[in-house]
């Protein structure tokens, strides 16, 4: 049986839910931006008038007021962004239990052999008029025989529109794009690609898949498998998603770090987050690496060591960041950001090899100390309770370090 896949993807899901509650800013070039007093000015979402600006996502807001000086800018926010997304799961839900989130504002849905919806096209119909009716914000749907086409098929045609991509139009709608609209196809492998003359689709579907692997690994197989239109990955159920390979967060503060006491301070605050998420995730890791961003270049550079045991105390996470850090970077040398990512995790049950040198006692009593502040800001808030001297980066002191300290 061939299989009917569906991709619904919001449009412009941001400034959509923005719209919801500023109907009045409708049919205005509209953006959703980050805080430039506390740098974090990028582009994160942009309507359809700001887009035909030329205002795109990522861009720095000075550069998109430039493109589009009446652009208005508005703050996120996040949690109604959230409900959106669940709200629209819900819809789903009623097509099919086959559905496989790929951020918030978007899912493939498998429909493969629901009887009530045998035709792809009129149950993407459905599906696009019902989030219309129900949650105020529009969406595209693509429809295929596979996930990579669905996708492609749902932002081949935006806003508020529904593409077929069968076995029968696929060559003339899909091998002339380039292949950056091609899923995984990101800019490192679409400037590999350009090296060997491949710069739509249909190139390099007709590409010898040797020479790919050669140039691009795995990933150069996986690109030819999917511009040919045979990718056979499953649709994934939400209960049954992969489990998370890694854990971590960055951060770039309102002004540079200067200082390893601004480093201790903002390192701390990640590492309780980060512990945190492991600990809610019932995993421990056993390799920490940690990024640092040069103020002047603004390039990222980092630094990964595999940890002796696994763990999931906060303190431990900070103090081999910090030693991970001290190899990593010399004074003087502002940095623009930091951040610290965990991998190589297990689950907090798995059996664990012992030794007599590491004091387990004290590992426990820093284990059920974190345990119990995850409690408390469950119940209360978050960073309710914080270890002493972590400091968020906009909790910085805006008085920067003296040399003394570097």
């Amino acid at each position: 049986m061939e299989r009917v896949i569906l991709h619904s993807d919001i449009n412009s899901c941001y400034v959509s839910v923005e719209l919801l509650t500023r109907p009045e800013l409708r049919g205005l070039p509209v953006a959703v931006g980050g805080d430039e007093k506390a740098r974090h000015g990028i582009i994160l979402a942009k309507s359809d008038e700001a887009k035909r600006c030329g205002v795109k996502t990522g861009m720095a807001l000075w550069q998109a007021r430039e493109l589009c000086p009446e652009l208005i800018v508005l703050p996120p926010h996040y949690k109604k962004y959230e409900a959106v997304s669940h709200a629209a799961r819900a819809i789903y839900a009623d097509f099919t239990d086959r559905q496989e989130p790929f951020g918030l504002d978007e899912s493939w849905l498998d429909i493969t052999g629901c009887h009530a919806w045998k035709d792809g096209y009129l149950a993407a119909q459905e599906v696009r008029r019902r989030i219309h009716r129900e949650l105020g914000v529009t969406v595209s749907v693509g429809v295929s025989w596979n996930k990579a086409f669905a996708k492609l098929g749902s932002d081949y045609r935006k806003p508020d529109a529904v593409t077929v991509l069968g076995r029968d139009n696929f060559r003339e709608i899909v091998w002339p794009l380039p292949v950056n609209a091609l899923l995984f196809a990101g800019p490192a492998s679409t400037r590999a690609l350009g090296t060997l003359g491949i710069r739509t689709i249909g190139q390099l579907a007709a590409t010898d898949p040797e020479t790919l692997r050669l140039r691009l690994g795995k990933g150069g197989l996986m690109l030819h498998r999917y511009a040919n239109g045979w990718d056979d990955s499953p649709v994934r159920r939400f209960d049954c998603l992969p489990p998370v390979k890694s854990i971590g967060n960055s951060t770039t503060p309102p002004r540079d770090l200067v200082c390893e006491g601004d480093v201790r301070a903002v390192m701390l605050a990640l590492a309780e987050e980060v512990g945190a998420r492991l600990r809610a995730g019932g995993v421990r890791t056993r390799l920490i690496e940690v990024a640092v961003r040069d103020g002047k270049t603004l390039h990222w550079t980092g630094h990964q060591a595999a940890l002796p045991r696994p763990t999931d105390v906060t303190r431990e996470l900070y103090e081999r960041a910090m030693g991970l850090f001290r190899e990593l970077h010399r004074w003087p040398g502002a940095l623009r950001g930091l951040g610290l990512r965990t991998a190589a995790l297990s689950p907090v049950d798995a059996p664990e090899q012992t030794d007599m040198f590491t004091d387990y006692q004290r590992l426990d009593k820093l284990h059920r100390l974190d345990k119990a502040v995850d409690d408390v800001c469950a119940r209360y808030g978050p960073r309710t309770v914080r270890y002493l001297g972590a400091a968020l980066p906009e909790e910085l002191p805006r008085e920067k370090c003296s040399f003394a300290d570097r």
